[in-house]
């Protein structure tokens, strides 16, 4: 595996794999991988013949008073699982070689998508993701980018914006990975005390609960949100920021729960901002359920 800082040099590598006649993957990541990471390194490797992941905590993304100079960072860990994975090229730029000229004058904002949920919680987050990801599609012009479906309401934004945008990349999102007790995997797991650690798989098993409702043949949002709530009520250190019902690709809400749907959470527990999701596409009686698969 190459591990390569600059994104000239990154160009001139993709530039000598296309004429070699590869399909190009790309897996943007903020380091201190996980099994989650992985996995998409592992899809990427399996649907392309040159697969980049880079590393880049991107400042630009992270509000006031949020965890940029704390977040969890382990450089020589990461390059060790993305060369174990089958990765051909680690991009692991600094913040001036992402930003020269410092503070970016362009931005890159998408409407409605980012405007409540997450977007409402962390204001200039979505931007943030915007604007870097719009970078590494520039810069990679991979024929494929690979996104988990943990984060759903990014993975709706970045499909939104590679459209409008006309990127060549096929957006891809692959299924959660969790702990064996249903934990979602997550970086900010590492900020977790170990009875927050014990409470955290409580996300997952109220989404369970709400996805086996709709199962059962309930249709209206407001039912299943208000089950979820109240199983997560039962774990007292969970600080419950939102439980919703959406459109999982507009993330808009819903009068009727039919298509593909997200019920998503988001959560504190002591430090960390946990967020879970599991997606349902409904066709009249038929309900399948996307849940994630264990590690």
């Amino acid at each position: 595996m190459e591990r390569i800082a600059k994104v000239a040099v990154l160009r001139r590598r993709i530039d000598v794999a296309r004429r070699e006649g590869a399909r190009v993957g790309l897996v943007p990541t903020m380091g201190y991988l996980h099994a989650g990471h992985v996995a998409l390194v592992r899809r990427a490797c399996a649907e392309c013949d040159f697969v980049v992941a880079s590393v880049f905590v991107n400042p630009f993304q992270f509000g006031e008073g949020e965890d940029l100079d704390s977040y969890p960072r382990d450089l020589e860990g990461d390059a060790a699982k993305l060369e174990t994975a089958g990765c051909h090229a680690l991009f692991c730029p600094d913040a001036e070689e992402m930003y020269p000229e410092g503070r970016p004058l362009t931005h890159v904002h998408v409407d409605v998508i980012g405007d409540d949920l997450c977007g409402a919680a962390r204001p200039v987050h979505f931007d943030g993701v915007a604007l870097v990801v719009t970078k590494l599609l520039a810069i990679c012009e991979p024929d494929a980018a690979y996104f988990g479906r943990k984060d759903g309401q990014q993975l709706a934004l970045v499909r939104r914006m590679a459209t409008d945008l006309s990127f060549r990349a096929e957006i891809v999102g692959c299924p959660t990975v969790r702990e064996a007790d249903g934990l979602a995997l997550s970086s900010r797991n590492a900020y977790l005390a170990p009875a927050d650690r014990e409470a955290a798989p409580a996300i997952f098993g109220a989404l369970r609960v709400g996805a086996q409702l709709v199962t059962a043949g309930e249709r209206e949002p407001r039912v299943v949100v208000e089950k979820i709530r109240s199983v997560l009520a039962d774990e007292p250190r969970l600080d419950v920021e939102y439980v919703e019902a959406r459109d999982a690709r507009t993330i808009q809400p819903l009068a009727r729960l039919d298509g593909e749907v997200l019920l998503a959470v988001a959560a504190r527990l002591g430090p960390a901002r946990l967020i879970d999701n599991v997606v349902l596409r409904i066709d009249g009686d038929s309900v399948e359920v996307e849940a994630g698969e264990i590690t």
